[in-house]
């Protein structure tokens, strides 16, 4: 009498194999799935093909062999003993989420030692970088605001080339009296007379000034800028500038010979 097949089924991918007795003897019933490699215990996965007949004499749904949409039946070949040591197939477990801490903010990294020696360093050495550069660009400004750090200005400049010059100051400086005669004595010439003053305490450099002859329509016919050194005496010091709550008096010969003007136009600027 022909023994009754066997049927196992691989739990990973769920093909069927047609096994023997002695095929799941060995190795304590452990085999390997040819087909997904998967390791499992034969006797404890055996099938029947056999429908089930239910009560009612109609054959029972068996949900087990329904499996996939296709069921693939191979024979007992296919099946391999598992190495010796490998053990049966485990199957993975879901880590578990840390819902406490989803939210919470990544730890930062504590700076190496290396980093804060650096940081001790550095910081003072940027301040005093930007002290410097700001007593650079603003020397003037301090000479003659803060009398007692000119010294310092002065000597400071010195090492690094640069000089402490008046401050450049328009708001300082207003033109009291102006006039634009003819000279009498020599024809087609013109006499500017003005006086520029200094307002603030401290001294302020002299100034450009800028002469506009006008026709009857006060639209004008010609202009010049006249540089300090177009204006003040030969004894005087410009690079000194103006000193503070003083007066400089401006005279002028000016050929207008090639010209028709009936006024004039004075201001002061620095380019």
């Amino acid at each position: 009498m022909m023994a009754e097949e066997l049927f196992t089924r691989c739990p990973g991918c769920k093909t069927v194999f047609r096994v023997t007795d002695a095929q799941l003897a060995l190795r304590d019933g452990q085999v390997r799935c040819g087909h997904c490699r998967t390791v499992f215990s034969g006797p404890e996965h055996l099938i029947s093909l056999a429908p089930a007949i239910a009560a009612n004499g109609e054959p029972e749904p068996d949900e087990l062999l329904s499996g996939p949409p296709t069921v693939t039946l191979r024979s007992a070949r296919a099946l391999d003993p598992p190495p010796p040591d490998e053990p049966p197939a485990v199957p993975p477990t879901t880590t578990a989420a840390d819902y406490e801490n989803r939210f919470a903010w990544e730890t930062k990294k504590t700076p190496s030692r290396a980093w804060t020696i650096l940081g001790f360093i550095g910081i003072p050495v940027l301040v005093i970088a930007l002290f410097a550069q700001a007593l650079f660009h603003f020397r003037d400004s301090l000479a003659a605001n803060s009398p007692g750090l000119k010294p310092v200005l002065v000597r400071g400049c010195a090492m690094v080339g640069c000089t402490i010059q008046p401050l450049r100051s328009v708001s300082a400086l207003s033109i009291e009296a102006s006039d634009l005669q003819a000279d009498p004595a020599h024809k087609g010439l013109l006499i500017l007379t003005a006086t520029i003053r200094n307002r603030a305490s401290y001294a302020v450099g002299f100034p450009y000034l800028e002469l506009s002859l006008t026709d009857a329509q006060d639209q004008a016919v010609v202009r010049r800028a006249l540089a300090p050194a177009d204006y003040v005496g030969g004894t005087a010091n410009t690079a000194s500038g103006i000193p503070g709550n003083s007066e400089v008096p401006v005279k002028l010969f000016i050929d207008a010979s090639a010209t028709t003007q009936a006024g004039y136009r004075l201001y002061l600027f620095f380019p």
